[in-house]
């Protein structure tokens, strides 16, 4: 069925609710394995139809906030969604103390019981009023940022629309255009400190309820970390600091030099390349169909992922007034519908988008015959792995996209993957900090912020700009709203992503391979347990970042950035 076919109908919790009671009634009097295993089957199915209920509702608020109707079905998801989380946490709990526990793992695997012993720490009904009004702020800032209506150039504008300015050739429009953005975030900065206040103390007294001593603890176990930890993240990072800002602190040096300022200033860093950033040469229609030859010959299985998705209008990619900032992969299990939603801007970033959420999208096409939805998506640093190796693995494609562009492209897209890193870690120690001090006021996790980039982003340079050099800049990150402790995932995943990268350059055909191993398994094994399958280094192995560094900085050594 396609996207846009599908009759969204609110689902009743009270109705699902006696569903569901009625069903685990029947797991839990079962007097056998196959009975239990049955009725798992149909409480599956039931999961499934709600699930995709509130994803869809979801996404076509997303598409447009101003949208009275999935206005009003997005609040009810809010309030909702804690409930639903409820009746399935006593899903876990039965098959967790099932008499055929055994007999149920073995067919299913060990990570379905993991994700359930986990996700019962993480949820009681004294916390359900709480994870309502957790989620009501999130939406909140959702909402704040969706309504940006900035004036430039004689025309009102939203975030998105504002990307291709801030990364303008002319100088003068860069700097312009940046302070236009940031002034819209510096108007809105009290109210942006006014949610992620009440996020922190709201999230706190959650852990509290539950009997963690910070949500740090909590926040790792919503995330389903079940072979690693804190202090091995904490090591990684220390990693990041001693083997990549080196690195990303010379690269930054190349690109003052090769823009030609004088000082890098903070309107500057997206900026690449004096002659302009590698851009599409065509609209997104062109774009979208340089995507079909693009996956028909990178193998049969994209070939028929991707005609899919624009079979099935499962592709919303433009940037329009009301749209929902970013970019994100959804899945409606009831229908088998990966989902992407973007917001194309006439940047790099739209092909980016066309291969990271595709790498989503694709790994739960090629694995969406798991019948639990637990294995629908793995973890989600397992998850990034998927994405941002499909960038990396569609690169012989990408002079499609750009043409003369494309060592430019090349050359950035590498360069900004292994420069990524270090903000990445800086997301996530903020975090850290900020959850295990949650009394702290917004003006003191500013300074935390600026003090964490002046380690990690020492090339950072905000002279110019009042709002950040204070500590503002965290305050654009979604992640850190809406996903405590998830920014971690992507770095962990660049890492296993270089090194598809290092073996696509050699071996692309077995690279290949091992890549679509990977996707099948979609979310049946923990994140080491996909990385052991897909044939990579752990990145908390000491030598797993040297084992790519080198060979990224041969490459990039090896081009002459300043004719590109």
């Amino acid at each position: 069925m396609k996207f846009s076919q599908i009759q969204y109908e609110r689902m009743d919790m009270d109705k699902v609710e006696g569903q569901f009671t009625q069903l685990l009634e029947a797991f839990q009097h079962a007097a056998s394995f196959p009975e239990q295993d049955t009725i798992m089957a149909q409480l599956n199915k039931l999961r499934q139809e709600v699930e995709s209920a509130r994803n869809v509702a979801q996404i076509r608020h997303t598409i447009n906030t101003e949208d009275p109707y999935y206005k009003a079905e997005q609040d009810y998801w809010d309030e909702a969604t804690p409930l639903y989380t409820g009746i399935v946490s006593r899903y876990y709990q039965a098959i967790v103390d099932s008499p055929f526990r055994a007999d149920l793992e073995e067919k299913w695997g060990a990570q379905l019981f993991r994700i359930a012993e986990s996700t019962l720490r993480t949820f009681s009904p004294e916390v359900i009023t709480d994870l309502q009004e957790e989620n009501r702020l999130a939406s909140q800032y959702v909402a704040l940022k969706a309504s940006a209506k900035i004036m430039f150039e004689g025309e009102e504008r939203n975030l998105s629309e504002m990307i291709p300015f801030t990364i303008a050739k002319d100088r003068d429009m860069r700097k312009r255009a940046n302070e236009a953005k940031y002034d819209y975030m510096r108007q809105n900065t009290d109210e942006f400190d006014r949610i992620y206040d009440t996020l922190v103390k709201v999230r706190t007294r959650i852990a509290k309820k539950l009997g963690f001593n910070s949500f740090v603890e909590l926040g790792y176990a919503r995330m389903n970390r079940s072979d690693y930890n804190a202090e091995m993240v904490a090591s990684f990072r220390q990693q990041v600091l001693a083997h990549i800002v080196p690195v990303a602190s010379k690269l930054v040096e190349r690109q003052r030099q090769r823009i030609g300022v004088d000082t890098l200033e903070y309107y500057d860093l997206s900026f690449d390349f004096a002659t302009g950033n590698p851009s599409p040469k065509g609209p997104p229609e062109w774009i979208v169909e340089n995507g079909k030859k693009m996956y028909a010959e990178l193998s049969p299985e994209t070939d028929e992922f991707y005609n899919f998705m624009l079979d099935n209008d499962c592709l919303d990619l433009l940037s329009k007034k009301g749209k929902a900032t970013g970019g994100y992969c959804e899945y409606i299990s009831q229908y088998r519908l990966p989902f992407i939603f973007a917001n194309f801007n006439g940047t790099s970033g739209d092909i980016d988008v066309l291969t990271h959420e595709a790498g989503h999208a694709f790994q739960v096409y090629v694995s969406r015959d798991f019948e639990v939805p637990e294995y629908h998506f793995p973890t989600y640093e397992a998850c990034e792995i998927h994405s941002m190796s499909m960038e990396f693995l569609t690169w012989p494609w990408m002079e499609h996209f750009f043409k003369e562009d494309t060592d430019k492209y090349k050359f950035s897209h590498l360069s900004s993957g292994l420069q990524f890193i270090p903000y990445g870690v800086s997301v996530d120690e903020f975090q850290h900090v900020v959850y295990e001090h949650p009394d702290m006021t917004p003006g003191e996790r500013k300074q935390a912020w600026r003090e964490i980039e002046r380690k990690y982003l020492p090339h950072r340079n905000y002279a110019q700009n009042e709002y950040l050099e204070d500590g503002g800049f965290w305050q654009q990150q979604t992640h850190i709203f809406q996903s405590p402790f998830y920014y971690i995932d992507y770095t962990l995943a660049q890492i296993c992503a270089f090194q598809f990268w290092k073996r696509s350059q050699s071996e692309p055909k077995q690279a290949w391979e091992d890549y679509l191993t990977l996707c099948r398994e979609g979310g049946s094994k923990s994140f080491l347990e996909l990385v052991q399958v897909a044939k990579l280094y752990s990145p908390f192995e000491g030598d797993s970042i040297p084992s790519v560094i080198g060979e990224i900085e041969q490459f990039l050594n090896s081009i002459d950035d300043k004719r590109l």
